[in-house]
């Protein structure tokens, strides 16, 4: 480990001082790339260095608790070599952590695509529910969202939105939830006061930059339609809406949402690019799709992930057991404590994984 680590320092002092190369300088990707590789390093350096740091004072801790000391010193010593062991023990954990293999897309912006399922209006209503739980989410996160189309239905729901989360982290933070999530609670319109089971999908794909996805002109074919609004009515005459259709696979993306035909194809690539990004992730990390599943179960996105119980003001995370009772919280955009549940659990399992 210890080796693994001073080859990562070493590393990052290296790329430290590109960054300071006039050639460097001048080359924006090349910047942009070595920046990024700096961030990426520079937590677990840190950490490093400070385990160095805290086992130098335990063994100098350590050594003077040999020499002849008065009582009030030996006692002083005796607690400064508990406070600092711990804090050893603790740094090397976390630096095992640090070494653990990192997804790739982590730094990454996402596209989030939600879709009301099983339970009609009432579904649609919950994908609304989603929606705003994580509008609020990327609030709290300093995150930037944007709607890139939406379809709505004529009570206040969404029969399918999708949306882009900008922000240093945001596919580590969100990639967890993609997959079913289920809800149980009394709809506005039963009059019978029975709790309805309703579902509604969420799919979330890290964003692709134009250097991971080359699509061909030729690959694609755009249409252009007239915009319309909830229940389908026409919302403009002019044919601003797009979609995109991508003939290698079949692919379809539509967005009407902005009045400029122009910035709908902008966004309805941005979708396209996406998606095919994960496609191409999915097809060549198939093993590791399959590891990933077992440690989360964020493999398999029709799988139900997550129950919001509103009669018992209960949401369940049914990968990792997790149950909380603060379902209205939960709701307003504080998921912290559930993704960091789901993220120690991968870690732990992968640091079974790494020592089996």
């Amino acid at each position: 480990m210890f080796d693994r680590l001073s080859a990562v320092e070493e590393r990052y002092e290296e790329v430290t001082n590109l960054l300071c190369d006039p050639d460097v300088i001048s080359d924006t990707k090349k910047l942009r790339e070595l920046s990024k590789e700096q961030r990426s390093l520079e937590e677990t350096v840190t950490a490093y260095r400070e385990y160095r740091s805290v086992t130098t004072q335990l063994n100098d801790a350590k050594a003077m608790f040999e020499e002849k000391l008065d009582d009030e010193m030996y006692e002083m010593v005796k607690m400064e070599i508990s406070e600092l062991s711990k804090a050893k023990e603790e740094l090397e954990h976390r630096l095992k952590i640090l070494l653990l293999p990192k997804d790739p897309n982590d730094d990454k912006n996402v596209i989030v695509e939600i879709r009301g399922a099983a339970g009609g209006d009432e579904a649609a209503l919950f994908a609304a529910d989603l929606y705003r739980m994580y509008t609020r989410f990327a609030e709290k996160n300093g995150f930037r969202l944007e709607v890139l189309e939406a379809s709505e239905t004529g009570i206040g729901g969404y029969k399918e939105i999708i949306f882009s989360v900008s922000g240093q982290g945001a596919y580590s933070k969100l990639k967890y939830e993609s997959g079913a999530h289920r809800v149980q609670r009394i709809p506005a319109t039963e009059s019978g006061g029975r709790i309805h089971t309703s579902t509604s999908t969420v799919i979330v794909l890290p964003e692709a930059e134009e250097v991971d996805v080359e699509i061909n002109e030729k690959d694609i074919r755009i249409d252009t339609f007239c915009s319309s609004g909830a229940g389908g009515q026409s919302v403009n005459t002019t044919k601003s809406a797009v979609r995109v259709t991508h003939i290698p696979t079949g692919i379809i993306v539509s967005c009407q949402d902005e009045k400029s035909q122009h910035s709908n194809k902008d966004k309805a690539l941005k979708v396209l690019r996406a998606r095919l990004y994960d496609l191409a992730l999915q097809e060549a990390t198939a093993e590791a799709d399959a590891q990933r599943k077992s440690l989360v179960g964020t493999g398999d996105r029709s799988e139900r992930i997550r129950t919001y119980n509103f009669p018992q003001s209960r949401v369940t995370d049914h990968r990792i057991g997790l149950t909380l009772h603060r379902l209205e919280s939960i709701l307003s955009g504080e998921l912290d404590e559930v993704i960091d549940n789901l993220i120690m659990h991968e870690q732990t399992e992968l640091l079974k994984s790494a020592t089996s």
